[in-house]
């Protein structure tokens, strides 16, 4: 395996550049650059450290997703003082949704930075989240946590929480149609299928019955998506049932 030392070795100019766009992207200069070389390392370059300990992003985005967690649920503690336990939750888990991180990962273009052996067009939506993830922890190590805070507060609070859009906001329309099915006690079902058609890149769809007639069809590049892409679907046929059965 690599040794860590050459994830970057390149030319001083190219080390420069990346040092500079990481600086732009979070604010400040930072002082070790190491730890946005690692935030940006994919698996499969397959390298390891001196001490022999496996060196790629991942680590960093369990990091980061802890520090995403703990400064958004502090905000949301203060801002929102009549909350329970469980509204909290709810309200966190849409501000660090899946979807909403892989849209700030794309915003800041960080795909472009990434080392790897696999060509960027085959990487999932969901790398752009997980690099998002992986920087805030980098910043974390990097800077401590006010910068992190600093940081998670210029890109995520301050532009996207809105309390009143925020609780508007649905989750998981899958869930929320299972759970208007429920009430209503009508069946639903959903049949998934492969469909790999000419993409490069394996495809499911779907076609979700309700009362036993189809009523939308997803494909998207994993079971979840597809399903989740036919829900939000369904949604929109019987939004004003479900919002008067679910208000």
């Amino acid at each position: 395996m690599k040794k860590l030392r050459n994830i970057f070795s390149k030319s001083k100019e190219e080390k420069g550049e990346f040092f500079i766009t990481v600086s732009k992207i979070i604010g400040y200069k930072p002082k070790t650059i190491k730890h946005f070389q690692t935030a940006f390392t994919h698996r499969s370059m397959n390298i390891r450290n001196s001490k022999g300990n496996i060196v790629n992003y991942e680590r960093l985005e369990f990091l980061g997703d802890a520090m995403l967690s703990a400064v958004i649920a502090h905000h949301l503690y203060e801002e929102v003082p009549s909350g329970d336990e469980g509204y909290l939750t709810k309200m966190r888990s849409k501000v660090v949704s899946r979807e909403h991180l892989n849209e700030l990962g794309k915003d800041l273009k960080l795909i472009n930075l990434v080392q790897s052996k696999i060509p960027k067009g085959q990487f999932g939506d969901n790398i752009h989240g997980n690099l998002f993830e992986s920087l805030v922890g980098a910043i974390y190590l990097d800077g401590g946590f006010k910068a992190c805070e600093k940081f998670i507060y210029k890109r995520v609070i301050t532009p996207f929480v809105d309390i009143e859009q925020l609780e508007g906001k649905v989750i998981s329309y899958k869930s929320l149609l299972i759970e208007w099915c429920q009430k209503e006690k009508k069946t639903f079902d959903y049949n998934v299928y492969e469909d790999t058609g000419n993409d490069n890149i394996r495809h499911f769809s779907v076609k979700l019955s309700i009362d036993n007639k189809i009523v939308s069809k997803g494909r998207a590049t994993s079971k979840k998506k597809a399903e989740e892409k036919a829900s939000k679907r369904a949604f929109f046929v019987f939004q004003n049932q479900i919002s008067k059965t679910l208000s």
